[in-house]
């Protein structure tokens, strides 16, 4: 394991940062961003008993790392009844989504703030028998302190972003020793899984699986609730933005008001990323001229409706059951883009801006496919929103998503399987 005097300084500095900790947690509650009843978890103090047995740990940075780990968890607990799980986020949207869908034997927490005292609490009290990352996270305290007490720690689903491989470029002697804590990194990607290797990742350690989300069951969905909107919806045509970030709203409404030229009864479902931003869209849209329905406040999308706003939370497989395409957002700013296997299993064509690092070889083989459309601005959108309101269109496009979304790689079972093996002790194959 190289040493890191960066993360020798980090390190010896952690133990002097928790009063600088309590000022963020302070801010953070204070503008909403903690829970207020479970903010000592967020300094290592835990709200629940440890179960007795054994114990798998599993961090997830994010609502679409979170849910795209329950399959797994659920297989695990199916091949061993008597395990125990412990799921950790670090957003309150994230446990409000896992509480309703948390399989059997497993428990959610906040993730402690990466000071050594905060992370030493946890730790001891939970003490797991394993510890499971999610993604790209690399906190220095959580993972030192966790391999420090020989806790073996895999790092699952492995991605990379061009832009944390530019920052941990800056401190490769820190990537190096993080990275060569993990027993084994299973990486979504060829791309990501370059980037692990030159920042220092064992190459004997690191593997290629695929994302868990290729995985993932359909959202789930109310089917009454289905019914009532379709019905109110009737026979109007319509398309979906979803998981929007800032500005793609505005662009959204724009390419939305372009195709109604061709399609006057056109409607425009938007769900944003962040539902708390609701009230500020639909003002948004009411000020620019739009008559604009809220589903938070009971409203439907009747016929004069010209846009939808579905900001609530749990909501997505409605959505995109309802949809014969979408705009899936965080892909015309710079934010990344999202799983586009939600919309592609729901028979959703997906629309997508050029911003797709979070799972670019994904969105190739979508595009590639035919399965989804890259779009640079709102003017390529409404050119392809007046396309695929041809409903053939979309069915051809949607069939071709479904088709590259169900074919998936063996990532859950590789997953499993070597799990299980470091439970039991063996040398993973």
């Amino acid at each position: 394991m190289a040493f890191s005097p960066a993360l020798a300084l980090y390190r010896l500095g952690t133990p002097g940062l928790v009063s600088y900790a309590n000022r963020i947690l302070a801010k953070r509650l204070e503008s909403g961003k903690e829970d207020p009843n479970r903010l000592n978890e967020r300094r290592g103090i835990a709200s629940l008993p440890r179960p007795s047995g054994r114990l798998v740990w599993f961090h997830a940075a994010s609502v679409g790392e979170s849910l795209s780990l329950l399959d797994l968890i659920e297989e695990m607990s199916d091949e061993d009844p008597d395990l125990e799980f412990l799921i950790t986020t670090g957003t309150r949207t994230s446990a409000e989504l896992l509480q309703s869908r948390m399989p059997g034997q497993s428990r959610h927490q906040f993730i402690p703030l990466d000071t050594i005292p905060f992370v030493r609490k946890f730790l001891d009290h939970w003490s797991p028998d394993l510890a499971v990352w999610t993604e790209s996270e690399m906190w220095p305290a959580l993972i030192t302190q966790t391999s420090a007490r020989k806790i073996p720690m895999v790092l699952l689903n492995a991605r990379m972003s061009d832009q944390s491989f530019k920052r941990w470029k800056w401190l490769p002697g820190m990537a190096k020793d993080l990275l060569g804590r993990y027993s084994h990194i299973f990486a979504q990607d060829s791309r990501s899984a370059e980037k692990l290797r030159r920042l220092g990742a064992n190459k004997k350690r690191l593997r290629v699986t695929g994302s868990l989300k290729e995985n993932n069951t359909a959202l789930s969905h109310d089917e009454d609730e289905r019914a009532k909107i379709a019905a109110a919806i009737e026979t109007r045509p319509l398309w979906l933005a979803a998981s929007t970030h800032p500005g793609e709203e505005t662009l959204a409404a724009e390419a939305h008001r372009n195709a109604r030229r061709t399609a006057h009864r056109l409607l425009l479902i938007l769900a944003p990323r962040h539902p708390d931003r609701g009230d500020e869209i639909v003002k948004m849209l009411r000020d620019d001229g739009w008559r604009v329905g809220q589903r938070s406040a009971g409203d439907q999308p009747d016929g004069v409706c010209d846009i939808y706003v579905a900001d609530t939370l749990g909501e997505m497989g409605l959505w995109y059951r309802l949809a014969p395409f979408c705009f899936l957002g965080g892909s015309l700013t710079k934010i990344g883009g999202h799983n586009p296997f939600e919309p592609a299993v729901l028979g959703s064509a997906i629309i997508h801006g050029p911003h797709i690092d979070n799972a670019k070889e994904i969105y190739d083989r979508l595009d590639a496919a035919g399965g989804a459309k890259l779009v640079q601005d709102e003017d390529e959108l409404a050119t392809e929103i007046k396309r695929l309101i041809e409903p053939h269109q979309a069915a051809q496009m949607a069939h071709a998503a479904w088709e590259v979304s169900s074919s998936g790689a063996e990532a859950s079972e590789k997953a499993k399987t070597l799990l299980f093996e470091l439970l039991d002790n063996k040398e993973p194959a």
